[in-house]
């Protein structure tokens, strides 16, 4: 095929995936980054002095076809990928590394990037162009830009290694999760699940040409699986199938990648003048500092500790009251919380889950969105999908201007990792005149509907929705100039903060009146049942905080310390959660072999973030609290400050902008129920 008929490399503005073959990738995105050094070179030969214009802003719009190519490519690699896709990207990854060393590593170009940098006291720059200026002088400083030959070379062999290594260990895991398969004939196996959980286990047996139930290692299987079923041995063989992904000792096995990964992300450090991994990365953060992380979740700890410890001991007394249980271990945790929740609250998720159908939920937040930022949603049938489960909408604001393309896609595949995420095919940004609007995608993994019932969401899967639509919101509302500073392209400490603030309306009244209707009689959300969300909201907040704490601490003890001494990937984990132990260990199980947030995501020195962010959230909407949850003045300042700002200034410049001061970390702690 001729790169002329390939319709990747035409020009398209809606991703075009009713056209695009899997042999297209490959081709266009060569191309693209044969034209992207083309219009690289331009910017390095231009005979003029160097100028914001002409190299610094130049840099920045550089090379949009390929992110366009590559934005579709691997967002689809994630979202629905098979062998041809993932073969691809095994070939493809070493050529874009390659091309990002050869920018940043490129002496001529570097020595134009700095001569406008040496020279910013006199040029009248806005705020942004100060920003981007910084950011583009930064991108090549901390990335080699300064080394010695020999030692770049030794670079571009990390990174493309890298680039490789991420990919397998993402795809091992995948393989793992649609590799496990729980089949059951025997109904008395099933009891304690609830209807729905049967109907859909029966659903895929029947799919994959099976008698009786088929459980899988997703979301939407697995949880409710361990939050339900009576039988403890049964939840124990789930349990430890689902910490053993990529922990086999087999072709499918991470131990290596890890113990890769980890030691070249050191290696590139210290090639670039930075003690460890974390040092590097968390210099371009809110946190500056792996020390400032440390501190931060060491104090989190002090305070959640005892509060996850008396939540334990509770915990474990009621189930030894309640089944004899002697030493309540990982696979009985979410049965018997769920178990304790329904008597301390009368309430759990099944008698929640009919009034939150998924197109109920869908327009719940629309509502919500339109009521706090004016936005409408109209779901359209003409844009392309690259799946018949995505749903399209035109989003529109209340003058009627376009503001954005939003893909909905929420129901779990093989083609699908796991989890849930934002992302987007094309990102806002000005040039030539007109505001170039984005295209959105949020990606989920929730309950399929059956042939009896719709799909009705746990109030888990709920919030879930509304966190990645406030990321969603984020890229959606962008109204910057330069494509690197809009949206979401923000410090990664300071980007759940969107995300997480929106799952604050999931426990109000006044939001879940708006669409939390019975799927059958259309009887609004009783007020009985709202209350009892909001009290049982804090429930063993405890041990959730300190769940989360431990992943951020594991986090840091792969990327803040020299890792060359670590050989056994299972021993260096048991260790680094010590601290935050409250199961024993099961030792067929090992989390950092499939955690794909830090090892195949972009998490690796961050996954503190979360918590980091929950900081700011809370502060957030406390004062959405003050002023009613739906005040137009405080929507009106948190989109003209955060949400349309991407990474135009100092996080902290907009947060303070927005609220007027500093956050108060106590708004988390009040909320946690972790203080009075």
């Amino acid at each position: 095929m001729k790169d002329s008929e390939n319709i990747l490399l035409q020009n398209f503005d809606i991703a075009p995936f009713d056209a695009i073959q899997n042999e297209d990738y490959k081709p266009a995105i060569e191309a693209a980054i044969a034209q992207a050094r083309q219009e690289i070179d331009l910017i390095t030969n231009n005979p003029e002095p160097a100028t914001f214009e002409n190299t610094i802003a130049a840099l920045d719009y550089a090379g949009y076809q390929l992110d366009r190519v590559t934005s579709i490519f691997f967002n689809l690699n994630s979202a629905e990928t098979n062998e041809t896709i993932q073969k691809t990207a095994q070939e493809v990854s070493p050529l874009l590394s390659e091309f990002s060393n050869d920018i940043t590593l490129n002496e001529a170009l570097f020595k134009r990037v700095k001569n406008v940098y040496d020279s910013r006291e006199s040029l009248d720059l806005t705020r942004e162009e100060e920003v981007l200026l910084d950011k583009r002088y930064k991108g090549f400083s901390r990335n080699g830009a300064n080394l010695a030959e020999d030692k770049k070379a030794r670079l571009r062999e990390i990174d493309t290694e890298l680039s490789k290594l991420s990919l397998t260990f993402g795809e091992n895991v995948l393989a793992e999760t649609n590799k496990f398969e729980l089949h059951l004939t025997d109904e008395a196996d099933l009891a304690g699940l609830p209807e729905s959980t049967k109907e859909a286990a029966a659903q895929t047996a029947e799919e994959k040409g099976k008698e009786g139930w088929v459980f899988t290692l997703e979301y939407p299987s697995y949880i409710p699986f361990m939050k339900y079923a009576e039988n403890r041995e049964l939840r124990k063989k789930m349990a430890i199938a689902f910490g053993a992904k990529g922990f086999h000792n087999d072709e499918l096995d991470n131990q290596e990648n890890v113990l890769k990964i980890v030691n070249l992300r050191q290696e590139r450090a210290n090639l670039l003048g930075y003690k460890t991994h974390a040092h590097f990365v968390l210099e371009e953060r809110m946190a500056k500092s792996p020390e400032n992380v440390e501190r931060f979740l060491q104090d989190l700890l002090e305070k959640a500790k005892p509060a996850a410890e008396r939540e334990f001991t509770q915990l474990a007394n009621f189930a030894k009251k309640r089944d004899g249980i002697e030493e309540l271990q990982k696979w009985d945790s979410a049965f018997y919380s769920e178990k304790l929740k329904q008597e301390l609250f009368e309430l759990d998720d099944e008698q929640l889950k009919p009034y939150f159908k998924l197109e109920n939920v869908i327009n719940g937040v629309f509502t919500i969105a339109q009521k706090l930022y004016k936005l409408r949603f109209v779901e359209v049938q003409d844009i392309p999908k690259y799946h018949k489960d995505v749903k399209t909408y035109q989003v529109f604001d209340d003058k009627d201007n376009f503001i954005a393309i939003f893909y909905a896609d929420f129901h779990p595949r093989a083609g699908k990792r796991a989890g849930a995420w934002m992302t987007q095919y094309k990102g806002q940004f000005k040039k030539d005149g007109v505001n170039e609007r984005p295209h959105v995608s949020n990606v989920c993994n929730f309950t399929k509907p059956t042939a009896s019932k719709p799909s009705l969401l746990t109030f888990n899967e709920v919030t879930t929705l509304f966190h990645e639509f406030g990321h969603g919101l984020h890229g959606m509302l962008a109204n910057t100039t330069y494509p690197s500073l809009s949206g979401p392209s923000v410090y990664w400490d300071f980007v759940e903060l969107p995300s997480q603030v929106l799952e604050n309306w999931c426990y109000e009244p006044e939001a879940l009146e708006l669409f939390a209707k019975h799927y059958e009689t259309g009887e609004t959300i009783p007020m009985v049942l709202i209350d009892k969300i909001k009290k049982a909201a804090n429930f063993q907040e405890g041990m959730q905080t300190l769940r989360q704490l431990s992943f951020g601490i594991l986090d840091m003890s792969w990327h803040g310390a020299d890792p060359s001494g670590i050989t056994d990937v299972k021993a260096h984990e048991k260790a680094a959660f010590e601290n935050t132990k409250l199961y024993p260990d099961v030792a067929e199980n090992c989390m950092s072999v499939s955690f794909s947030h830090i090892f195949q995501g972009g998490y690796s020195s961050g996954y503190y973030s979360y918590k980091w962010a929950e900081v700011l959230d809370a502060d957030a909407f406390a004062y959405f609290k003050e002023n009613g949850i739906f005040n137009a003045e405080v929507a009106q300042k948190f989109k003209d400050h955060v949400l349309s700002q991407g990474g135009t200034e100092d996080p902290m410049v907009l947060y303070k902008r927005f609220r007027g001061k500093e956050p108060n970390p106590e708004a988390l702690l009040k909320r946690a129920g972790l203080i009075k």
